[in-house]
């Protein structure tokens, strides 16, 4: 386990608006009798990181819920932040900016997506002890790709006509190839005063740590949802 020193203080920041498209409602759509929004916010709790656990969200619904499993819902996200042209990013530093205008309580930042619900305790503690040992600016959660292999992607016309993607590599076996990881929005870390300059998790040099692709389903589909509920009827252990 790694325990938050007393001289560190760490802000978790879930964003969670209310107009999804792909799975409406999905924020507060309940997943094995828990809305959706809830894992985000138990975890962040559960790992005893952070000073606070903050929602950022344009819904007054979703507000409520996240108030009810333990969050803090301090001000409403402004619409201009809520469309589905703005970077997540960007209500992150919103929030930030809100909850420590005088950037003086926080020092690390961690961005949870609620439609990352099989994240554990363990998986944030873990990336935050990565995080700090290596002294990363911004850290964001990635899993390996798995069986179908990236390198052997293709392009397809209106002939069906096929064209590899990375044409060298086609000729490559696929074990002499290197690892491909795929960003998910599980767990992201960021030193608060690199956030508030940057206005994003991808500054130079930004790392990332990789974990269990069971761990880092993001929930954006209906086929993502059936996935999830599968890995719960295992018995998952999430806590």
């Amino acid at each position: 386990m790694t325990a938050a020193p007393d001289s560190i203080h760490n802000i978790a920041i879930i964003p969670c608006r209310g107009g999804s498209k792909r799975v409406p409602g999905k924020n507060i759509r309940l997943l094995q009798g828990k809305p959706l929004i809830a894992y985000a916010i138990e975890v962040a709790r559960h790992s005893e990181l952070f000073d606070s656990v903050i929602v950022s969200t344009d819904s007054v619904e979703i507000a409520e819920i996240a108030i009810k499993y333990g969050a803090e819902v301090p001000f409403m996200r402004d619409v201009s932040l809520a469309d589905d042209f703005s970077p997540v990013s960007e209500a992150t530093v919103d929030a930030l900016k809100k909850v420590d205008p005088d950037g003086d309580r926080f020092a690390n930042v961690a961005q949870l997506m609620a439609n990352c619900p099989l994240r554990t305790v363990d998986d944030i503690r873990t990336s935050y002890g990565q995080f700090i040992t290596g002294n990363a600016n911004s850290q964001i959660s990635v899993t390996e790709y798995g069986w179908l292999n990236p390198w052997w992607a293709m392009t397809s016309n209106e002939q069906n006509v096929l064209t590899p993607v990375f044409k060298e590599q086609m000729m490559v076996r696929s074990q002499d190839l290197p690892h491909l990881f795929c960003p998910t929005g599980a767990i992201w870390w960021v030193k608060a005063e690199v956030l508030r300059v940057h206005g994003t998790f991808y500054v130079p040099d930004y790392t990332g740590w990789a974990m269990p692709w069971q761990h880092a389903v993001d929930i954006d589909t209906e086929e993502d949802w059936k996935m999830a509920e599968a890995l719960f009827a295992q018995q998952y252990e999430r806590i």
